[in-house]
């Protein structure tokens, strides 16, 4: 079983001013340095403003956004201030990132939890549901419980062009999407974590493999990795570092927010 697998700063530039007057020679060094970023290390909103070039003859001035070179010794620092950045947004993750592998290996192994007795009923009820729609072999059963609109479950890191059961069906190795149904029945009958208590983002996540270094895993666990993905699959995702098959999560109040794959 295969799965989709979903410059730099410049040196300081040293300027160097010679200025000669009267027959003797005085030597005025003006240092100015600052690191210049490719454009892909700087935020759109982070670029400056264009600047006006001054209309008068101050040649102290700066003219095209250069950095101004420091005036004769004894002149005074400029008393202005460069704008304070904005302030930084929190870090929460937005939905594109809570579907992503949670794996620390620095951190103490999550538990992995095969108890759906221990589940919220919403969440509860949601997986039933799924796996239900999966038993019968009919996809659009699935309809329903994937939704639509801003609510809809993901089925990609990607957007999706067209309807959600045809994207689905494409992904399936067979027309009908029985093959994925099968691989969602597959995820959802294995142990399962619970991320991100007490937080927007809390989630319930199947299968745990999602939140566990690979190899960390016993002997057991590879065993149940297995009936998910082949054994050339679990060494292509060793060497990238974390499980990237198909996976889901839902959230305390029930919504099935994810089913995907990739990293």
């Amino acid at each position: 079983m295969n799965f989709p697998m979903s410059g730099r700063s410049k040196g300081p530039v040293l300027y160097i001013r010679l200025a000669a007057s009267c027959g003797a020679i005085a030597l005025v060094t003006c240092l100015a340095s600052s690191p210049a970023y490719a454009l892909s290390e700087i935020k759109s909103e982070e670029l400056p403003s264009p600047v006006t070039p001054p209309t008068g003859d101050d040649a102290s001035s700066p003219v095209g956004g250069a950095i101004p070179v420091p005036g004769p010794l004894g002149t005074p620092p400029s008393t202005s201030q460069p704008a304070a950045p904005d302030a930084a947004e929190p870090d929460i993750p937005s939905d594109g990132g809570s579907n992503r592998p949670r794996v620390d290996p620095q951190a103490p192994l999550p538990e992995v939890v095969y108890d759906l007795g221990k589940l919220p009923e919403p969440v509860r009820r949601m997986h039933d549901l799924i796996i239900e729609a999966c038993k019968s072999g009919d996809i659009e059963k699935l309809r329903p419980l994937i939704g639509k609109g801003d609510s809809m479950t993901q089925l990609s890191l990607a957007d999706i062009d067209g309807d959600a059961i045809a994207f689905l069906k494409g992904l399936s190795g067979d027309p009908d999407g029985q093959e994925i149904l099968a691989i969602l029945e597959e995820v959802l009958s294995a142990g399962y974590v619970h991320v991100d208590a007490g937080t927007p983002q809390e989630l319930y996540v199947w299968p745990y493999f999602f939140a566990l270094p690979l190899d960390r895993l016993d002997a057991k666990q590879r065993v149940e990795l297995f009936k998910i993905v082949t054994a050339s699959d679990f060494d292509d995702m060793k060497q990238f570092g974390a499980y990237i098959f198909y996976r889901v999560g839902i959230t305390p109040g029930g919504q099935w927010t994810f089913f995907v794959a990739g990293d």
